[in-house]
């Protein structure tokens, strides 16, 4: 992919951050998600893409866009494989609660898996984990495993894990092996990439979330170096047929990095909406917009953090409410 795009993409998640950000704290989850869907599908058609949503807000009939297999960008430039979420913790935005983010993950085309809309299990973890991680295995023998390639003991590893009735008995089991555990109500993208971040003070994390959301992270995952594995989990016959057109007709196999984004060129591009994880949230000040954007492309391990002040965003603002 030319480097040039990976600007472009950051506009798309700027131009879904700020359009979300507007209804923080609203309690409106449904509008804020819309608000974002709106902006990023129109700031996708100014970029010189031929894109092809792999994973998005539904498939054709269940959304107006950004659904699956949808065409976006403006027609010229090159083929590429988008996988968005333009607001990944809706009631993150809609409680005013951290950790929401506009998220993106470019690459060429038949590279992103096609994940359906479904549940996945997911163990993910920083450059440490590579190849010591199994989940098929205990909780508490990764744990172990992880400690000891991060030369600290069991009982200073951070573990995230979303606050579910279906993790009681996974929480109690990092809680006996002596780990300790930060529980997060929403959005599991964002806490899976910081495990690749250092500062971020997560080892961890692991448990079941959306599939769509697993491919995502993943991205983020491989440009950081990181590791990750995961295992769809199917409730019934309509997702066990899913997995049939994927190809995937083991319901046990479990799916390593290179099997959710292959391949060594993708970006991984997110915008904070609310406070995540290093990255602070919009901000509306009287001189314009200011966001906080990381872009990561896995080929050259290039990290970027941009914060951009939107003034025109701003003065068109105030035109409408005028």
């Amino acid at each position: 992919m030319e480097r040039e795009l990976a600007l472009e993409f950051v506009r798309v998640t700027e131009a879904a951050a700020m359009a979300a950000g507007r209804l923080l704290g609203r309690g409106d989850k449904s509008a804020a998600d819309q608000a974002a869907v709106d902006a990023m599908r129109a700031m996708l058609d100014t970029v010189d893409i031929r894109g092809t949503v792999v994973i998005g807000e539904g498939e054709m009939d269940e959304a107006p866009m950004l659904y699956i297999g949808e065409t976006v960008g403006s027609g010229h430039g090159e083929p590429v494989d988008i996988a968005v979420d333009p607001l990944e913790g809706t009631n993150l935005v809609a409680k005013g609660l951290p950790g929401a983010l506009a998220v993106m993950a470019v690459a060429p085309p038949g590279c992103l898996l096609h994940a359906p809309d479904m549940y996945m299990e997911k163990i993910v973890s920083g450059p440490a984990g590579r190849g010591r991680l199994d989940l098929t295995r205990p909780i508490g023998e990764n744990l172990e495993a992880l400690a000891e390639a991060l030369g600290k003991p069991v009982a200073e590893l951070t573990v995230v894990v979303l606050e579910r009735e279906r993790h009681a008995q996974l929480i109690a089991d990092i809680r006996r092996a002596g780990a300790r555990v930060r529980l997060i109500s929403d959005g599991d993208v964002a806490p899976a990439v910081a495990t690749g971040q250092p500062a971020s003070g997560i080892d961890l994390v692991v448990g079941t979330g959306g599939a769509p959301e697993g491919v995502i992270a993943a991205a983020g995952v491989k440009c950081l170096g990181g590791e990750m594995q995961a295992r769809l989990a199917p409730q019934d016959d309509e997702d066990r047929r899913r997995m049939a057109a994927m190809g995937i007709h083991d319901p046990d196999r479990v799916l390593g990095l290179e099997d959710l984004v292959r391949g060594d060129d993708v970006l991984y591009v997110a915008t904070a909406i609310t406070d995540c994880y290093g990255l602070p949230g919009v901000r509306y000040g009287s001189h314009g917009v200011v966001t906080h954007t990381v872009v990561m492309r896995s080929l050259t391990g290039t990290i970027r953090y941009i914060v951009a002040e939107h003034r025109e965003a701003r003065g068109r603002r105030a035109r409408r409410e005028g």
